[in-house]
């Protein structure tokens, strides 16, 4: 089944009920877990999967965050021994961002080498006239938490977030 939002951004149900979200080409999918919520992500390289849950939460906090512009830029560094961890500290730095200052990525260039990541944020102010909240994220949850290479080489994720 596929829902046409627009011309430009398309919505499709998975045969678990999980729906991808208006991107276009979409590399992760949102699913309702009990009370909470999933993001699930699939990409073909490390950097590609920690923008994508970037893209992904921001889809959660807000409506159509296609309608983001990639006017203020923001430098993260975060590291840590464990991909999981280091997956979990990058998608809590940014709900902290929107839970303190209202901030918002459009554009995600992500670096990671040896534990190191390095992501150049290009986003916005939340804006009250241009946008709609979404869900509200409690927090990022370690519960499923799961960062892996699959036997094809690509890189799958999922994450359960408190709402």
């Amino acid at each position: 089944m596929q829902l046409t939002l627009n011309a430009e951004f398309l919505v499709s149900r998975s045969l678990d009920g999980g729906i991808f979200c208006p991107y276009p080409n979409p590399m992760f999918q949102l699913f309702d877990h009990t009370a909470d919520l999933g993001l699930r992500v699939e990409a073909a390289t490390l950097e590609e999967l920690f923008a994508e849950a970037a893209r992904g939460i921001t889809s959660m906090l807000i409506e159509h965050p296609e309608s983001l512009q990639p006017t203020l830029e923001r430098q993260v560094h975060l590291s840590g021994d464990e991909l999981e961890y280091l997956f979990f500290d990058w998608l809590s730095e940014l709900l902290f961002a929107f839970d303190s200052e209202h901030w918002l990525g459009a554009e995600f260039d992500v670096h990671l080498d040896s534990g190191l990541l390095s992501v150049a944020i290009r986003g916005e102010t939340f804006d009250a006239v241009r946008h709609e909240y979404g869900h509200e994220v409690k927090a990022i949850t370690y519960h499923g938490l799961t960062v892996e290479q699959t036997p094809d080489g690509r890189w799958f994720a999922e994450v359960i977030v408190d709402i």
